[in-house]
């Protein structure tokens, strides 16, 4: 039986005995795949679903024979146009590909970056690809920030994507990330486990937040591969997916993602930085000058990816090559400000 439209007008929904037991916004994406779980959470958190007449939240689990009533904002329908945008493609199949996003490219289109997204370069490189994140986010699973490069999970498909999320959702995925930090850890390895919420006074920007009701726990494990003088090369695997949580995790142990404009304070490494004071240094006439710069976004890399593919089963992992600014940055390090 096909349902309406709950953006048209709300929608009552009995659960029936084979759902018993799932989230709420599990059992509405099941049954309304256009809408993202995204989507649907927001409408939860604004009353947009009930449960019984009553509120819910997302992560009640409904039991045979409740009534959820289904309200959704409508979703806009005007996807992201196609561009011919050089893709470096880690892996394809039938149903995903990994791609080794650079840094610079917004992930989906969004207020001020309508062009020029991996979401546009999606559209030109393949034929299909899944809708269940709604028409701007054509296969995207999961995002990185602008600044941040790596290997990023596409879907081609419906079934793939709700499969590939739910590995998300359920932290089942592996994640490793590899960066520069501004600043030397204390230890070689440690967690981080703080809570992150919204900042009090920036919107731009998440902070560390105790005691704040909307915080959410979140935990990053690292690990110190190579100490520099006033530098640090850091592998990073996050037990947690919270916005921005790799670059306020450390920068809450005072050693900030090298670049990271929000959390580091500065923008760019030059050469001219690091040699200050060595002999035989290569001379530059000017720190404005572009070949003076190493480095000009944040020093994060999505490096490494394991999941299980979503249709077969099978454990994947992915590597994504470190960009050309971050090796480079490494070399200049290792030259200049290389530990005796």
């Amino acid at each position: 039986m096909t349902l309406p439209d709950p953006a048209l007008a709300p929608v009552d929904v009995t659960v029936s005995a084979e759902h018993a037991g799932v989230r709420l916004d599990w059992f509405i994406a099941q049954t309304f795949p256009s809408y993202s779980r995204t989507h649907i959470r927001k409408s939860i958190n604004v009353q947009g679903v009930r449960v019984n007449g009553k509120r819910a939240k997302a992560a009640m689990r409904v039991t045979a024979g409740d009534v959820v009533t289904v309200s959704l904002p409508e979703l806009a329908r005007e996807g992201p146009l196609p561009a011919a945008i050089p893709l470096e493609i880690l892996y394809e199949d039938d149903a995903i590909a990994v791609i080794n996003k650079p840094p610079g490219m917004v992930v989906h289109p969004g207020r001020g970056h309508w062009e020029g997204t991996l979401a546009s370069a999606l559209r030109y490189h393949f034929d299909e690809l899944s809708e269940f994140g709604g028409p701007t986010r054509p296969g995207i699973v999961h995002r990185l920030d602008r600044d941040t490069s790596g290997a990023i999970l596409i879907a081609k498909n419906d079934r793939a994507h709700q499969r590939a999320s739910d590995q998300f959702e359920n932290r089942t995925v592996t994640k490793e990330y590899f960066a520069i930090t501004a600043g030397v850890p204390d230890h070689d390895r440690d967690l981080i486990d703080l809570p992150i919420g919204p900042h009090p006074y920036q919107r731009e920007k998440m902070a560390i937040r105790r005691d704040h009701p909307g915080a959410r726990p979140a935990q990053s494990f690292y690990e110190v591969e190579r100490r520099f003088a006033g530098y640090a090369a850091v592998r990073i695997l996050p037990k947690t997916g919270r916005t921005h949580q790799i670059r306020l995790h450390l920068a809450s142990i005072g050693c900030p993602v090298l670049c990271d404009r929000l959390y580091g304070g500065r923008a760019r490494l030059t050469l001219s930085e690091l040699t200050q004071g060595k002999q035989n240094a290569v001379s530059h006439t000017s720190a404005e000058d572009d070949g003076d710069i190493l480095i000009a976004r944040q020093a994060l890399h999505a490096f490494r990816l394991t999941i299980r593919h979503p249709l077969d089963d099978r454990e994947l992992t992915f590597e994504a090559p470190l960009p050309q600014d971050m090796r480079r940055t490494l070399d200049a390090l290792g030259q200049f400000r290389a530990l005796r």
